[in-house]
């Protein structure tokens, strides 16, 4: 297997579910880490596409202006993917180790918990950090971080949802391609197409919107301006919908489908 070039889907499958074991016997605290440098891998992309796109749409027009920030906002999960991370997202992947009988539900739902606090955490304090930097205390990149942040929070509870259960399809089926990858080029790849794909059609993340939104509102602070879509509970009402919709998308479309397709009949509980 190490010979090849690349994974078939049944062997990415199958590596999906050793992965899935670690959940067993991985401590809390390294749980906890790894979902913290989840969360500002993602950031780094995030913040990248926002420097990107604050002025690219008039040069090169809207669409590629979006395609320029998908496609740099791809860094966040090479980062996770190449560098070890938990990602909440990439984590409904877990569903293919319990269906297989690898892992139980108290686990799986457990590690997603933890990761998705992990991420927030680390979402937060890197949009912090961006605040605390100065780099967007005024000008165009400021301007951009309000106005990203207030178009989500603009968005309504059905199409939030929907828009997440579209990204968390392209972002999973990222990861399993990832793994199906066998060397760094081969991954990178893997991670560029569906995330620049999904940032460029406009769907929803779930982790990277806890960066998004909470930057905004912060530089919108510390400008001492307010918008009227965005707040604190605005957040919220993006994030929930979002999380709902990437759960589905990644568990339905990617994890069930792929495993019933090739792993069914092996799992210990089919």
């Amino acid at each position: 297997m190490t010979d090849k070039r690349f994974l078939t889907p049944a062997e990415a499958l199958n590596a999906t579910v050793e992965n899935g074991r670690r959940v067993l016997t991985q401590s809390l605290a390294r749980t906890v880490l790894l979902s913290l440098l989840a969360g500002f891998y993602i950031a780094f992309g995030a913040q990248l596409a926002t420097v990107v796109t604050q002025d690219a749409a008039l040069h090169v027009g809207q669409g590629v202006a979006r395609l320029l920030g998908g496609s740099v906002f791809s860094v966040g999960l090479m980062l996770v993917v190449i560098c070890g991370a938990e990602l909440f997202t990439g984590n409904s992947l877990l569903t293919v180790a319990l269906l297989h009988g690898e892992i139980t539900w108290v686990k799986m739902l457990e590690n997603w918990g933890v990761v998705l606090l992990g991420n927030l955490a680390g979402s937060l304090f890197f949009a912090w950090l961006m605040v605390e930097s100065r780099l967007w205390e005024n000008g165009a990149v400021g301007d951009q971080a309000v106005r990203i942040a207030a178009a989500k929070c603009a968005i309504p509870f059905g199409a939030a949802l929907i828009r997440g259960i579209l990204c968390n399809w392209l972002v999973c089926l990222a990861v399993l391609m990832a793994t199906a990858a066998r060397d760094v080029g081969g991954k990178m790849l893997a991670c560029y197409v569906p995330i620049m794909t999904f940032v460029t059609s406009g769907f929803e993340h779930s982790v990277a919107n806890m960066y998004f939104i909470p930057t905004g509102l912060l530089v919108a602070g510390a400008r001492g301006t307010t918008e009227p879509d965005l707040s604190w509970g605005a957040f919220m009402g993006n994030v929930v919908p979002v999380t709902i919709g990437n759960v589905i998308g990644g568990v339905i479309f990617v994890a069930i489908a792929y495993w019933f397709i090739h792993l069914k009949k092996e799992g210990k509980q089919a």
